[in-house]
């Protein structure tokens, strides 16, 4: 007989996804939106209507898998501040309230940052951590932050943020940069697979103001030694090396501060091989695989069990 299983939907800037979790076990349907070529970025009119296009398609997948509903788990906002908010998460939110009141099973609401960061725990097996204090990095196309996270009832846990990018984000940086080299968006894994044609040394010098990073330099360094002519695979590496000396900082300077909690990686940006390998073996963190660590919405059917079960 098929157990109970938790729905969970996300509807991001350039990712529509829904997740089943069942006995441990999550079963993910996502599909990037699509953007036109030589584009960086959709408008958010555009990201509600591809939603509203391919969410049911999403969900046909997950249905094909028999389970009784207990609940679903939907991401409202980006993050949990005063303010979040982006049209394109309403089209996830309008399908869960649908799906829940004809199931008559309850809607639980998180934000999109929520949703990463228990991503990462699941897959890296780090569930438990939600019963403790923990440091959390979300680093992806619209954020670059670290979050200080404590267990919570209502929503499993609070995130308080303590660092962030001032200026530009990780993620846009990796795409512009790969905008300028010619490479596919989103860059992420063109720019890895170049980066790893450099083997010489690259030297980066992380712009940090206390815990806070600028990653603005970065993007403006790279355009000059584009202009310059400077090797593209030299130019990638570049960027990536930056991005995780940066977070290196960071960590360190928030260590100093609050002590050196258990860390975690989050976000679509974390996938990256080589930034994930130095920070590994610098700080033993906890990533999420890289089927967890872009958009997903398997984070939200876990959260959504988690505070139905009130395993927290």
């Amino acid at each position: 007989m098929p157990g109970r299983a938790f729905l969970g939907i996300d509807t991001s800037n350039y990712t529509t996804s829904a997740a089943l979790f069942e006995d441990g076990r999550i079963i993910q349907s996502k599909r990037l939106l699509p953007v036109k070529e030589g584009q960086i970025g959709l408008r958010q009119s555009d990201a509600v209507f591809h939603h509203v296009q391919q969410l049911p398609t999403m969900l046909d997948v997950l249905w094909k898998e028999p389970a009784t509903l207990g609940g679903v788990g939907v991401s409202v906002r980006p993050r949990d501040q005063e303010g979040s908010y982006m049209p394109c998460f309403t089209v996830g939110y309008g399908a869960a309230k649908m799906i829940a009141g004809a199931l008559s099973v309850p809607v639980y609401t998180f934000s999109h940052q929520a949703g990463h960061i228990m991503a990462a725990l699941y897959s890296s097996d780090q569930i438990a951590l939600c019963k403790q204090k923990f440091l959390a990095f979300h680093v992806s196309g619209g954020t670059t932050e670290a979050l200080l996270v404590t267990p919570d009832k209502e929503h499993v846990f609070h995130c308080e943020l303590v660092a962030a990018s001032l200026d530009l984000k990780a993620g846009q940086a990796v795409d512009r940069v790969g905008h300028m080299l010619g490479l596919p968006f989103p860059a992420g894994p063109a720019l890895e697979k170049l980066a790893l044609e450099w083997t010489g040394p690259v030297k980066v010098h992380p712009v940090m103001k206390g815990a806070d990073c600028c990653l603005s330099g970065l993007q403006n360094q790279c355009q000059m030694m584009v202009s310059q002519g400077r090797e593209p695979a030299y130019i990638a590496r570049y960027c990536l090396m930056t991005i995780e000396q940066t977070l290196s900082a960071m960590t360190e300077a928030l260590f100093v501060k609050l002590g050196e909690l258990p860390l975690v990686f989050a976000g679509g940006v974390m996938s990256n091989s080589l930034i994930r390998q130095h920070l590994q073996q610098k700080f033993n963190a906890a990533f999420a695989e890289p089927a967890f660590s872009s958009d997903n919405a398997a984070g939200l059917a876990v959260l959504a069990y988690l505070r139905q079960e009130g395993e927290v």
